[in-house]
């Protein structure tokens, strides 16, 4: 269907208009500098034209605490040398601690519905605790503080003491294993480690004992672990350095120092995925990543200090860090610590309606559970307080579309966005003030010069492209670790088209604005010197009722390849030659003749990276018999060898 033609799944109630930050932030606009914006896309236009003047307007009507202006917004045209707010001096931590009152900050549940509440009051006091104590154990500015860690308060803690001494923040999640957190924390050499030594996730426990010392052995720079014990005892003989979190809080001042720091100073080292070698040192800025947060939480997502947010993700998705910036609006940050399926499927959903939480941030992975399962949550949940749900890690199927506007809820504005780990934020996402239409990302974020090239470098609009950014942002990685003379960095963004940044998805943009992202452009597919994007074959595959889950890559057959889709199926089916044929025709028909794989093949279950998104790559080698490298960079890496069988036996 024509994308002009469609008809909006959702629009925002005038009320909701003339109430939402996007439009307060319109008015600011007016009031301050003499500019009168109708529409959207007149707003995005100006933001883009007028960088400088843009992002010194987000700094205002964001109220960036600091000790020194900037003398400078904008200096320089290229996005990797150009500098952002020159002379500026601040601190992360503090713009996230600017509310003391006796609201809560965070709300935490573990799988079992144990709950604790943190007040904005207590948080301060934390964290003014534990920089403190840190402070005592010799941590200084450029530091490194890395976290083994569940989804938990604790993790957030640390992070803020962290970022308030200047201290760099790193993080994973336990399910990483050993091999995963060496590839990434024994690159960066951390001071101090804050851990978890066991953990409960679907019901069953997980003890980490013998990781952590494994851990300390391997990088003999961890002066000091911090263990939050849990489930299972701490085996304080496994290394000398293991002291407990209580113990590590005991007794320590509770009034914080803000260290000032540049508005580039480091703030987070991020990891790409790794699933193609060990994974790259990506460092983010405090300043870039602050506004730049601000200005999605405030402005694309709608969030007011009165809200309550959540995502679930682990401590090992740029997610978790842009949650955690909720905090700067002053909203109630919700934490699930567990399986978002157990104890049952609505788990999740029961925590919206108990803790009336506003904003919901999900996967399409989990929708499509939901739906394949049966789960009507608008029947079992009261869900009055829903305004939106956003997805990320992989595009929204149209089938996802609609099964929350069926069943999850009529009146919510559903978000697809699209961003990264590169950027530590959006490239497309939400907005209040737009209607939401099926398959598509609302909008461009504000301030960020998105388009789409042709191969050749020419922008096209209303074509499948690639996605580029062409000037520069303040989100952008500052450098990567370890990469002394800038090649990694460069290789990694600007190796495809000069000066522009290429970000490696293969995108449509619209018309009226909105975007389509048809996948992973370094997985893109050639049928016969047609490119095409792997989510253009999901969209109509998973759409078939009797298909839970796909992944489809290209197969070497000499000097050309072969399209071969590999297909999960709901419980007590079978892929048979009539299942085959329905699955190509819809293709056929909803595509083109290009679209029809070569091979189709039944598999259990699909390999996915630890924060949900398939992986493509993977298969690919593995089809292709080629190596797998860094598996510990999957969530499931044992359900590759059910493609390796199918592969031997075809």
């Amino acid at each position: 269907m024509d994308e002009e033609k469609q008809q909006p799944m959702w629009e925002p109630s005038r009320e909701r208009i003339e109430q939402s930050n996007m439009t307060a932030f319109m008015h600011f606009l007016e009031e301050k500098r003499g500019l009168k914006f109708d529409q959207y896309n007149e707003l995005y236009q100006w933001s883009i034209n007028k960088p400088a003047l843009f992002w010194e307007s987000m700094w205002e009507y964001g109220d960036i605490i600091h000790s020194q202006k900037y003398a400078n917004v904008l200096e320089g045209k290229d996005i990797r040398t150009a500098k952002w707010f020159e002379g500026a001096q601040l601190n992360f931590a503090e713009n996230l601690l600017r509310f003391k009152n006796d609201k809560n900050a965070i709300v935490y549940w573990t799988e079992e519905q144990e709950r604790e509440a943190i007040t904005y009051n207590q948080l301060y006091k934390k964290v003014a605790a534990f920089s403190q104590a840190l402070r005592e154990s010799g941590v200084i500015k450029g530091d490194r503080v890395a976290a083994f860690i569940t989804n938990r308060p604790e993790a957030i803690i640390g992070m803020l003491a962290a970022a308030s001494i200047g201290a760099i923040w790193s993080s994973c999640s336990p399910d990483f294993g050993f091999e995963g957190v060496l590839d990434r924390f024994g690159q960066i050499h951390p001071k101090v480690l804050i851990a978890v030594n066991s953990y409960r996730y679907n019901g069953k426990i997980v003890n980490l004992n013998e990781t952590l010392k494994k851990i300390s052995d391997a990088i003999p720079e961890i002066e000091k672990i911090v263990v939050i014990q849990q489930v299972e005892e701490v085996k304080s003989e496994s290394s000398t350095k293991v002291i407990l979190w209580e113990e590590f809080m005991q007794n320590k001042d509770t009034q914080l120092t803000f260290e000032q720091l540049p508005f580039d100073h480091p703030l987070y080292i991020m990891y790409s995925s790794g699933t193609t070698g060990k994974p790259k040192c990506i460092v983010h800025g405090a300043g870039g990543t602050l506004l730049q947060h601000i200005k999605e939480l405030k402005l694309h997502t709608d969030l007011k200090e009165e809200d309550t947010i959540t995502y679930y993700t682990t401590c090992g998705w740029m997610m978790w860090n842009w949650l955690v910036s909720s905090l700067a609006i002053g909203a109630t940050v919700f934490l699930y610590d567990g399986s978002p399926t157990y104890p049952n499927l609505g788990i999740l959903f029961k925590a919206i309606e108990k803790e009336k939480i506003n904003v919901f941030g999900t996967s399409p992975k989990f929708l499509s559970v939901c739906e394949s399962r049966g789960l009507k949550p608008k029947e079992k949940f009261n869900l009055s307080s829903l305004k939106t749900i956003l997805s990320t890690g992989s595009p929204l199927a149209d089938k996802n579309f609609e099964y929350v506007y069926r069943d999850v809820k009529e009146d919510v504005q559903l978000s697809s966005i699209s961003g990264g780990t590169d950027i530590i934020s959006c490239f497309m996402l939400g907005n209040p003030n737009l209607p939401v239409y099926k398959g598509e990302l609302q909008c461009r974020g504000l301030g960020i010069n998105v388009k789409t090239y042709d191969e050749k470098g020419n922008e096209v609009v209303n074509e499948v492209g690639e996605l580029v950014c062409t000037s520069p942002f303040p989100s952008r990685p500052i450098y990567f670790w370890n990469d002394q003379n800038g090649e990694k960095y460069l290789k990694a963004y600007f190796q495809l088209f000069t000066n522009v940044w290429r970000h490696g998805d293969f995108v449509k943009i619209n018309e009226r604005g909105g975007c389509i992202v048809y996948g992973r452009s370094d997985a893109t597919l050639n049928s016969g010197g047609v490119r095409i994007g792997t989510a253009e074959i999901y969209g109509p595959v998973e759409s078939l009722s009797e298909v839970q889950d796909s992944i489809v890559i290209g197969k070497k057959i000499n000097s050309d390849t072969s399209m071969v889709l590999f297909v999960v199926l709901e419980p007590g089916l079978s892929l048979d030659d009539k299942l085959k044929s329905k699955i190509k025709h819809v293709l056929r028909t909803q595509r083109s003749p290009r679209h029809v794989p070569a091979e189709i093949y039944q598999v259990k279950e699909i390999p996915r990276t630890i924060s949900g998104k398939k992986v493509e790559l993977a298969v690919a080698s593995v089809i292709n018999g080629e190596e797998v490298t860094n598996k510990d960079a999957l969530a499931n890496p044992e359900v590759l060898k059910e493609f390796e069988r199918l592969i031997v036996t075809s």
